[in-house]
């Protein structure tokens, strides 16, 4: 399957130019499972943007006209190259065709990088915890190898819910890959938690993220004390239902939302892949 309908290089970066947009080129793909891919791309020069931060990114569509939706970043901010995680949709407008992503096709990338998830829209805290499902794993990827998060945080964990054992991609990388980095394994030593959950299936730990949290098995499996939860600054990234309900947990807890101009004690990645 054509992903560029047939257009040159030259003519690709013709339309991106016209578009205020960059083109890059795919250096790497791996499919997790039949659902869930990531792929790498080259990253200009100029690119810019802080670790946790979204990005548009697109094929070309009907009418010489690029298709772009928001992807999260899911290296950090100091990497030579983006790295970008997702869903396959069959019938989604951008995730049908980005599927058939192959090494040294091309997409379009914006060059406005922005959102929520970072670490300057957080009120000073003793511990991050970032929480999210299926894909809503890309920007932790980024915040969690961001050297400054380290410097703001003394606890990081990251929670990871999927529905079936297999969807948990990465996990290798965040039970054991980091831990012997020779740079962050120094720095995460006892002061990381990975966090996984699955909804069904057999795994050692089952059941919603939001449940866990309610029920305090949360809280028991990593030792925190009912009067720290003060202490906790939260990342969220999910779906509408998902976001919705654990801001409803931390708003109980008095904790409030967050966001660059008036950082709070958490914050909602409110862009959608499609």
């Amino acid at each position: 399957m054509s992903i560029s309908n047939n257009l040159s290089e030259s003519e690709l970066r013709n339309v991106a130019e016209a578009k205020g947009l960059a083109l890059v080129k795919v250096t790497w793909v791996h499919h997790w499972t039949h659902g869930l891919f990531s792929f790498r791309v080259e990253r200009p020069q100029s690119f810019r943007f802080r670790s946790g931060e979204f990005v548009m990114i697109g094929l070309l569509g009907e009418n010489e006209r690029p298709v772009l939706r928001a992807y999260s970043i899911a290296s950090p901010s100091w990497e030579e190259h983006l790295e970008f995680f997702s869903v396959k949709v069959t019938d989604g407008a951008l995730t049908s065709r980005l599927q058939y992503l192959k090494e040294g096709d091309y997409i379009f990338l914006g060059r406005k990088p922005t959102g929520t998830l970072v670490i300057d829209a957080l009120t000073p805290g003793k511990r991050l915890c970032m929480v999210g499902t299926g894909t809503g794993l890309a920007p932790f990827l980024s915040v969690l190898r961001d050297p400054e998060t380290h410097e703001r945080f003394e606890q990081i964990v990251v929670t990871h819910t999927v529905r079936q054992a297999e969807e948990l991609a990465y996990r290798d990388f965040l039970e054991e890959e980091i831990r012997q980095d020779e740079i962050f394994g120094e720095m995460l030593k006892d002061r990381f938690h990975y966090y996984p959950t699955v909804t069904q299936g057999d795994f050692h730990r089952k059941g919603r993220i939001t449940d866990l949290i309610r029920s305090g098995k949360f809280r028991a499996e990593l030792g925190i004390a009912d009067e720290d939860h003060m202490d906790y600054r939260f990342m969220i990234c999910g779906s509408l239902a998902f976001n919705k309900e654990m801001a409803e947990i931390l708003e109980e807890a008095g904790l409030t939302e967050g966001s660059n101009a008036a950082p709070g004690g958490y914050v909602i990645e409110k862009a959608f892949v499609g």
